[in-house]
């Protein structure tokens, strides 16, 4: 019962699918074991859906002599009563308690100071299973972003998930517990440091299962299973287990199975009937000292390998400088076009530059601009600014016409800012410095030198920096190396859909960059320069070269 996309995309509804509702459900009961002399087993979730995941755990407790009941919230009165239905016919003598009502409305007012006429303690309840709404801030719009951020005691960039794991906590009966289904990105994202904190703070995490790039939605939303128990002071901290999954390339020796789902009992490489290759990783949780660490898996491969890396780092790209985002337009068909020149001159603007995407991207330099940005910022007294359309009467004409579609973007006039402005300009006066460039999303890290002084995209990240740096030289040949893909993997192992990476700030600053005062760190400045002018046949032979210098330079060797 899967929604048209422009619904799913508004209400987060992406329902989830039978066999991942079992898997969920059977690791549920291997996690929670019922009191002594239990009569009554209640279930809870509070964003119903079409009711699979109840109907899962039901399936599962039904050889049990128990009284079972249900209970949960939703918002769709059709899908509540749908549900209502396919419990009833299937387990008629489970007890229903289904509410017409908005869980997270339902639950603000425990997080507040309670009126005289408001429950403080909801009922609790011993299993909790949810795969909550998926709504990212940019679809829920930011007012009500920030009035879930401050109900729940949020902060920044919330997706509507992170209000349901901390607004559930208060529903689970101390020896419950939670199975959730959200997406994966909390777990690496700056929007998600908060959440993490406030699972740390609220919950005793049992195992996470990171389930990738394994296509178990329609929509693009790569899910993690968490399952949780509610803290309490007389339980000691446990290690979390962690497993994930993520598409591999075909290898020789992997085993067969049925499905990604069944290929979460297994470990290392396997084949699946209709979604490919992938390969399961069986570790422990790595969540860090602070709210700002991210979470990914530890093995005892993995530990000793960046052991070995952190040995032989010297300096890392947060030294290089600043890692920006390239520009952001938000009207992109205005002020990005690759047919200005087919324009008169008396008509084409005259703040035209050379404009960087990734589309242009190669390893060490890349390919001639397809396109160029009218850009209308300049620098007036050493701070940034729109300029004055009147020393520009062609921009001004140009601008003119589409000025009904800029004004629409009510954000930038609301902010101060000039109809004509681009969202995100960055620096003016740091375009014409030598940087380094380096796509955002890509199945195998491209960074590049730009001494052309052109504007960066917003698909691609960048950072000031200096050819006679020699830091410089060493970030575009660890950048551009096979090395660094393992060394992504191993930290962060954050990937999309077919194997491809983010390359955001927060991962590239921690890229690690060798000892210069090593031999084969003075070989690889002298390799990456040779491979930056290099424009023949011989370039791939000498980033074959440089990637074993790289390997080398952190104490590994390349065969």
């Amino acid at each position: 019962m899967i929604k048209a996309n422009s619904e799913q995309k508004s209400t987060g509804s992406h329902y989830t699918p039978p066999a991942l509702s079992e898997f969920v459900a059977k690791e549920m009961l291997k996690f929670w074991k019922p009191p002594e002399n239990t009569h009554n087993i209640n279930v809870f979730d509070p964003a119903l859906g079409d009711g699979e995941l109840l109907l899962a755990v039901l399936r599962n407790l039904q050889a049990m002599d128990v009284k079972l009941s249900v209970s949960g919230y939703e918002t769709n009165q059709s899908e509540m009563l749908a549900a209502k239905k396919r419990i009833k016919d299937q387990f008629p003598k489970v007890a229903i308690e289904f509410h017409n009502r908005d869980f997270l409305a339902q639950s603000a007012g425990c997080f507040s100071q309670p009126d005289l006429f408001q429950s403080r303690q909801p009922e609790q309840f011993d299993l909790v299973i949810s795969n909550p709404p998926y709504v990212r801030t940019q679809v829920m719009g930011s007012k009500k972003s920030q009035d879930i951020a401050r109900r729940f005691g949020l902060a920044g960039r919330v997706d509507l998930y992170y209000a349901f794991i901390i607004a559930i906590a208060q529903y689970i009966h101390p020896e419950g517990i939670l199975g959730i289904i959200v997406s994966n990105r909390f777990m690496t994202t700056r929007s998600g440091e908060t959440v993490r904190a406030r699972i740390k703070e609220m919950y005793e995490i049992e195992h996470i299962w990171d389930l990738g790039d394994t296509k178990l939605f329609e929509a693009a939303v790569l899910p993690a299973v968490l399952m949780l128990k509610p803290k309490t002071s007389a339980k000691p901290s446990i290690t979390a287990k962690f497993t994930s999954i993520y598409t591999s390339d075909p290898v020789k020796k992997a085993r067969n199975c049925e499905s990604p789902i069944e290929a979460l009992r297994r470990s290392g490489y396997v084949k699946t009937k209709s979604n490919g290759y992938f390969r399961v990783l069986k570790g422990e949780l790595d969540s860090g000292w602070s709210p700002e660490d991210i979470w990914r898996i530890s093995t005892k491969e993995s530990r000793e390998w960046l052991s070995r890396v952190r040995r032989n780092t010297a300096a890392t790209f947060k030294d290089l400088g600043k890692i920006r985002v390239g520009v952001k337009t938000t009207a992109d068909r205005v002020f990005i076009r690759s047919d200005w020149d087919d324009m008169p001159l008396d008509k084409r603007p005259e703040l035209l530059k050379d404009l960087t995407t990734h589309h242009i991207g190669n390893p060490y330099r890349s390919k001639t601009p397809e396109s160029k940005i009218l850009y209308p910022h300049t620098i007036l007294e050493g701070k940034r600014c729109a300029v004055n359309l009147a020393s520009y009467p062609k921009t001004k004409a140009y601008l003119e016409e589409h000025r009904n579609q800029l004004e629409g973007r009510k954000y930038v006039i609301e902010s101060g800012r000039k109809w004509y402005e681009i969202w995100v300009p960055q620096d003016p006066k740091a375009w014409k410095k030598a940087k380094i460039v380096f796509r955002d999303i890509a199945k195998h890290p491209t960074f590049w030198l730009d001494i052309d002084g052109t504007v960066v995209n917003g698909d691609c990240y960048w950072i000031s920096c200096s050819e006679e740096n020699v830091l410089t030289w060493l970030a575009l040949a660890v950048g551009n190396s096979s090395f660094i893909e393992c060394f992504y993997d191993r930290s962060f192992n954050n990937k999309l859909y077919a194997g491809r990476r983010r390359f955001m700030t927060q991962y590239v600053e921690q890229f690690p960059l060798p000892r210069i005062d090593s031999a084969s760190a003075s070989q690889l400045i002298e390799m990456s320069k040779q491979t930056f002018e290099c424009t023949s046949d011989k370039k791939t032979e000498l980033m074959h070269t440089v990637d074993k210098l790289v390997w080398k330079a952190f104490g590994f060797h390349l065969s």
